[in-house]
């Protein structure tokens, strides 16, 4: 289907990823589309909220439009959601952190949005993934992005199957565990990976307590880190 005319645009506006300075992550045009917007969908309100100031103090917040789009997403009809830009209006999406539509349920929208013919325009901003994989000396024309890591049953089986992957393909492996999980699964990690295998933790990306490191496992069995609680990715090479 050919773009309309008639409808508004998608813009898919990244947001801050813990306590940074905005001005250090965004172009002055995110600010610019972010003040221009009164209809978004957002992951949660609240943060929304905060993280749309921060992006430009000048937006009014009371005059914004918020629609919440969550893990409950097969719940919600995503027809109802696009009816701002679908009547003419510019939307925006926003994820809870870094870029939307990436381990988030953005993508939904962003799908029937083409389907429909509306322009989706993603905006610069942070990424965490590839922040982590640029950052972590691994292969950066060849990997894969696995999102969270299975439950417990079925991890043993994930991250051997992905080591030998990295080995084989020599394809980075990038995945990551909700923060309060973090300490668990990297001891699980450092259990079941193979002493000569690279793993990079990048923790709080761009934060000013920012943590990233690339060591083998033999060596970060002797590496005290505290990743608890905080955003971290996972790196295996």
């Amino acid at each position: 289907m050919a773009l309309s005319k008639k409808y508004g645009k998608i813009y898919l506006l990244p947001c801050e990823m813990g306590e940074q300075d905005s001005s250090r992550l965004f172009p002055a045009f995110n600010a610019e589309i972010a003040a221009s917007v009164t209809y978004f969908i957002v992951e949660q309100i609240r943060s929304a909220r905060r993280s749309l100031k921060k992006i430009n103090p000048a937006i009014v917040i009371d005059n914004v439009h918020f629609a919440e789009l969550n893990k409950h997403a097969e719940t919600i009809d995503i027809d109802t959601l696009l009816q701002p830009v679908l009547s003419g209006h510019n939307m925006a999406i926003m994820s809870e952190a870094g870029m939307p539509c990436i381990a988030d349920p953005g993508a939904v929208v962003v799908n029937r949005a083409h389907e429909l013919g509306v322009h989706v325009v993603p905006l610069v901003g942070p990424s965490s993934i590839l922040m982590a994989l640029v950052a972590s000396g691994g292969n950066g024309q060849n990997f894969a992005f696995h999102g969270y890591v299975p439950m417990k049953d079925e991890r043993k089986q994930f991250l051997q199957r992905i080591e030998q992957r990295a080995k084989r393909e020599g394809q980075s492996q990038i995945f990551m565990e909700t923060p309060y999980r973090n300490a668990q699964l990297f001891s699980e990690i450092l259990q079941l990976l193979q002493p000569s295998t690279k793993l990079c933790v990048a923790c709080n990306i761009s934060c000013e307590d920012e943590y990233i490191a690339t060591k083998t496992i033999a060596e970060w069995r002797k590496t005290i880190i505290d990743i608890a609680k905080k955003p971290t990715m996972f790196v295996v090479i």
